[in-house]
């Protein structure tokens, strides 16, 4: 039986759910006991809220965010690194 052409003048069936519609990850994240960074990881959450071609900035922003928890480790004032070892050359 062919088409009936009055039914697809109607416009587009709906086929289901958008997949390309924002959505929830749902994706869980365990706190690490640091205030600075959980609150980093919980930027996480945004992405879930966006379309796909928003998930790049949401990612480079919690990525900035932990290079730069880990590069104030490092800035933090504690004991020195140990010195190389002497190499006797005879």
């Amino acid at each position: 039986m062919p088409p009936d052409p009055a039914a697809e003048a109607d416009g587009p069936r709906d086929s289901g759910p958008d997949p390309a519609a924002p959505a929830p990850l749902d994706v869980p994240r365990t706190p690490t006991g640091d205030a600075g960074v959980d609150a980093v990881l919980e930027r996480l959450g945004d992405a879930g809220h966006l379309g796909t071609d928003g998930h790049v900035a949401v990612y480079e922003d919690v990525h900035r965010g932990l290079r730069d928890a880990l590069t104030a480790l490092d800035a933090r004032p504690g004991s020195p690194a140990p010195a190389p070892p002497y190499r006797h050359r005879s």
